[in-house]
């Protein structure tokens, strides 16, 4: 199957009420291209560097979605364009794109990675956590970052089990904060490999990249 061919299986298949994320890290400019002309609007990096450079030579209707972890000190090449920052691990975070985002006259929109999987090497705060940073004086103080929702990445496992229960307890806690913060609208949890039980815990934004572009 070509990349065009991808992106217009999935959207059919995802349907409106899931936001496709389409994951171009690595990828060349044909390539993204090419799912653009699908269709595609949706990309994510996990590169500042890197999602820079094509946002500077690509179409400038392309929302970049910023999927990987973040160093507080780039924030500010990705400050002027960036549609939404998944990977918001901490306050200082937090206050460093509010920071950026004024200076640019802009409002960032982002979501807060929750830890749900085994992986040391995964990022992510928990569930109190991000209740303390949603009911902080200091981020009620920010007026140029949004926290529209909760990511999380599964555990890389062959156990699909173990994989909807992660994916459950996220749901879970994504709707408990949503009580008292009804700003939080998306849910992002789902790649090329578990995307389908994503979804199906409740998922309504899904990350993929090697079933559209192939594997790196």
């Amino acid at each position: 199957m070509d990349i065009a061919s991808n992106i217009k299986n999935f959207k059919e298949e995802l349907g409106e009420g899931v936001t496709l994320v389409a994951i171009s890290k690595t990828k060349p400019n044909e390539d993204i291209i090419a799912a653009y002309n699908a269709g595609q609007r949706i990309f994510g990096e996990n590169k500042i560097q890197e999602m820079t450079e094509k946002q500077e030579a690509l179409p400038q209707d392309i929302e970049w979605h910023m999927v990987g972890h973040v160093q507080r000190n780039k924030v500010k090449y990705m400050a002027p364009y960036v549609s939404l920052v998944h990977a918001v691990d901490s306050l200082k975070l937090l206050k460093e794109l509010n920071k950026e985002a004024k200076k640019n006259n802009r409002s960032i929109n982002c979501l807060l990675q929750i830890k749900i999987a085994e992986e040391e090497s995964k990022f992510g705060i928990n569930a109190a956590e991000a209740k303390e940073i949603l009911e902080s004086d200091a981020f009620s103080n920010f007026k140029n970052v949004k926290v529209i929702g909760l990511m999380g990445m599964a555990t890389f496992t062959d156990d699909m089990e173990q994989v909807r229960r992660e994916f459950s307890h996220l749901r879970n806690v994504f709707e408990d904060l949503k009580q008292d913060h009804p700003q939080l609208e998306k849910l992002s949890m789902g790649m090329s490999g578990d995307y389908k039980i994503g979804i199906e815990c409740g998922s309504n934004m899904v990350r993929i990249g090697s079933s559209i572009f192939g594997e790196r």
